[in-house]
């Protein structure tokens, strides 16, 4: 587990520099979180972005909802190196999702996290831990790619005879009945987007490796494999994610 930890946050950081560029979708989602959570009521309490990144919830926050300060976590140095809100050690924290939560979160006003959850080796337990980190009154906020993502992928590795190499997504019903173990679930909303990236498959996998997204548990395809699977590419220059947003509060009274 430690070790492909590791491998992730290796692909994440090689590409930091140029991660905000090709990370539209993740820029989109950042704000819609930003949006809920800025009109939520907080309790007292620490609050933190898990797996921030490069910083864009926060950045976003900040914009409407500047007395919110998060705590800027993610477990590579080079992307919080690029994170504009990491600049102090007070604002950052280098950490392993994978290895629980830290003790500074114990209590949390708010909890949030867009596209991180995914990449941790159980995500539906890892979430219902920051559930259980939570304050009474306290925020849950989450923005994750779920199963059903990436359609045409599966169906062309299918036509092509070839392995599917896409990261395994968690199921939205499966995060969604952990999260509300423990929480009240406020708003839960399962979209769809579909960018376009380019006929034949070639610009979608780049994209995905200039956001430093391109890890796999998956031996490589070799490269008859590729042209196999590139020549079942669709026709259409579109690729579907599935995005589950979730808020969910703890309950009892705030302090």
């Amino acid at each position: 587990m430690r070790q492909t930890a590791a491998s992730i946050c290796t692909h994440f950081s090689r590409k930091a520099q140029h991660y905000d560029q090709h990370a539209g979708l993740q820029r989109a989602m950042a704000w819609r979180l930003a949006r809920r959570i800025a009109a939520l009521p907080m309790p007292a309490g620490p609050m933190a972005d898990l797996g921030a990144g490069s910083g864009l919830v926060g950045q976003a926050l900040q914009q409407l909802a500047p007395q919110h300060q998060l705590l800027q976590l993610d477990g590579s140095a080079a992307l919080l190196q690029h994170n504009p809100l990491a600049g102090s050690t007070t604002q950052r924290l280098l950490w392993d999702l994978n290895e629980g939560l830290p003790a500074c979160l114990q209590g949390s006003a708010l909890l949030t996290s867009s596209f991180g959850l995914h990449w941790l080796s159980r995500p539906a337990a890892a979430l219902k831990q920051w559930a259980k980190a939570l304050a009474p009154g306290g925020w849950l906020v989450v923005a994750v790619p779920v199963a059903g993502s990436f359609a045409q992928w599966h169906q062309a590795a299918s036509r092509a005879e070839v392995p599917c190499t896409a990261w395994p997504l968690p199921a939205a019903s499966e995060l969604l009945q952990s999260a509300g173990s423990v929480l009240a679930l406020r708003h839960h909303q399962e979209m769809q987007f579909s960018p376009r990236y380019g006929p034949g498959g070639r610009a979608f996998f780049r994209q995905l490796q200039q956001l430093g997204a391109s890890y796999s548990d998956h031996p490589p395809l070799r490269p008859g494999q590729w042209r196999q699977l590139l020549n079942h590419w669709p026709a259409d220059e579109q690729v579907s994610w599935r995005i589950l947003m979730l808020l969910a509060q703890r309950p009892g009274e705030q302090r």
